[in-house]
């Protein structure tokens, strides 16, 4: 019998309660209770640049003024376009108080995808690195509602301008551009009118990465990310007693959360690099010794395999968590063994603003004997996490079914899309899209994506399970599974595979790998070696693209 409601996963975090006050009404009065703390603390290091807390005030306050001056006003869309570059942090704080909302666009977005996110979000202001903007955004503006573009550069807030990121770069002013440092400059000094934003209000839009359909502009309001900045900082032990390390990108519900929500929460300093190069990664990680991260295991799997990796890297860092992508047991291990610290587990979506369900801080993952899948953690605090059939009738504890999670961290809804609202969000509860179950003491185990499903002759085959038994071979650095069209049974189970580099291994031997260790129906019949697996900017594996 299922007891949701009971949530025996509270035992796991001691005497904690059940009810887990929210600390702020919305998340500019979060960030200016982090100013008020200690203006002269650093808020964002760049390669050899700081911002402290009361710069980022300053300037913030400056582009707000700015933006009003020029006719924004308060629900008005100011969508960035930008990598790791602290202009992202001042557009958010800038947008906010003036009352708006900021959307945050992918930067590898191409014109296809820019015209539409600008276009449906409605965006009134555009903030694009100028490269960007020279290559795509002057396509695309001209036919969308944008009426200010300000442009600026990664090489800005630094000087060390690293050859291995910025070699070639210069400046570029576009015609029909405002220069982002410049405005700021002429209302240095300006402080915009006091706003009152709600807990309903949204913060920022961010669109889903479209995998299984057309980009959804999820709502994320002030209440989901002041709450999942909380969950980071208690549950996930980010104290402030370091620096955060943004390996993931801004734009990403993880960046927007586990990186930047959570340092002014803290308050700790917030270590960024423009975009993840894995040399430069591990520069930053000796540099600025942070003592948080999170990133895809995808990321950390490059970095242990980065040349001149050393333990010594991930030597500071005392809370490391992965999401984004799904974590086998053996690349676990093989974190463990590099670095000597575990890697804990978290799962959440763009809908549920960062986590859903987090492993505590300290507790090993507990792996299921029977799939051998990797625990994503317990539901975090105040959040009901269900397991449901297809009619939306709760399982019991153990069958699989939809993850369907409820709490203070799930959207208001979609973008001007009140049908998928309504399909996806019934009664204010995230079906999840991911099939999985959870076992008596409420830890959570994600099977795999629900339309992922292959059907061979009947039976289901989850390719994750395949994927983590091909991960088990020595030779196998990633894997994704899929399935093709079969004319005997239906779908067959069909594995393409990068290999570590420097090992060998033929498809044979990996079929035969897999065949000695899961059911007849199960084992991949074909495998494909290819150098890279198809992957979002996060480092989630692009299974549509390999069954085309």
């Amino acid at each position: 019998m299922s007891t949701y409601d009971d949530r025996p996963w509270l035992a796991l975090y001691g005497d904690q309660a059940p009810d887990y006050p929210i600390e702020f009404e919305n998340a500019l009065d979060m960030f200016r209770a982090g100013v008020a703390e200690d203006p002269s603390a650093e808020a964002i290091r760049y390669f050899d640049g700081v911002i402290t807390r009361r710069e980022l005030d300053e300037q913030s306050d400056a582009l707000a003024s700015a933006l009003l001056a020029g006719g924004f006003t308060r629900g008005d869309r100011l969508a960035v376009y930008l990598q790791n570059v602290p202009q992202f942090v001042i557009s958010m704080v800038a947008t906010w108080k003036a009352g708006g909302v900021m959307v945050s666009i992918n930067p590898m977005s191409r014109v296809r995808e820019l015209s539409y996110l600008l276009k449906d979000s409605g965006a009134k202001v555009l903030v694009a690195l100028e490269s960007l903007y020279d290559e795509i955004g002057r396509q695309v503006v001209p036919d969308t509602d944008v009426e200010l573009v300000l442009t600026t550069s990664e090489l800005d807030h630094q000087t060390r301008a690293d050859e291995r990121l910025f070699k070639g770069m210069t400046r570029q002013r576009h015609e029909g551009t405002t220069d982002f440092g410049e405005l700021i400059e002429q209302h240095r000094g300006e402080i915009p009118p006091p706003v009152t934003l709600t807990a309903d209000d949204i913060a920022f839009l961010t669109y889903t990465s479209g995998t299984t359909g057309v980009p959804k502009g999820a709502m994320n309001t002030h209440r989901n990310v002041v709450f999942t900045a909380q969950v980071y900082r208690d549950w996930v032990h980010v104290d402030g007693a370091g620096p955060i390390l943004g390996i993931a990108p801004l734009f990403h519900i993880t960046g927007l959360i586990g990186h930047v929500a959570v340092s002014m929460l803290a308050p700790a300093p917030l270590v960024l690099a423009y975009r993840f190069e894995p040399q430069v990664v591990l520069d930053a990680l000796l540099e600025h010794r942070p003592t948080f991260t999170i990133g895809a295991i995808t990321a950390f799997s490059a970095l242990l395999n980065a040349p001149g990796f050393t333990k010594d890297h991930f030597a500071s860092l005392t809370s490391i968590y992965s999401g984004g992508a799904a974590i086998s047991p053996t690349a676990e291990k093989a974190f463990l063994d590099a670095t000597g610290t575990q890697v804990h587990n978290a799962y959440g979506l763009t809908e549920t603003t960062s986590p859903m369900t987090v492993t505590p801080f300290g507790s090993p993952s507990p792996v299921d004997p029977t799939s051998g899948a990797l625990s994503v953690g317990v539901p975090a605090p105040n959040t009901i996490v269900r397991i449901q059939s297809d009619d939306g009738t709760d399982l019991p504890i153990g069958e699989v079914g939809e993850i369907v999670a409820d709490g203070p961290q799930v959207i208001a809804g979609y973008w001007g899309k009140p049908e998928e609202t309504a399909a996806n969000l019934p009664g204010g509860a995230l079906k999840s899209g991911d099939v999985g179950f959870m076992n008596p003491e409420g830890w959570v185990f994600i099977v795999d994506r629900k339309k992922d499903m292959i059907n061979a002759s009947g039976y289901k085959v989850w390719p994750r399970e395949v994927e983590d038994v091909l991960a088990e071979h020595p030779a196998v650095r990633e894997s994704a599974v899929v399935g093709v069209p079969d004319e005997k049974r239906g779908e067959t189970v069909k594995a393409f595979v990068s290999l570590k580099a420097g090992a060998t291994a033929t498809p044979e031997e990996l079929i035969a790998h897999c065949k000695e260790r899961m059911a007849a129906y199960k084992y991949p019949r074909s495998v494909v070696l290819i150098d890279e697996l198809p992957k979002t900017v996060t480092g989630k594996i692009l299974r549509r693209e390999l069954r085309t």
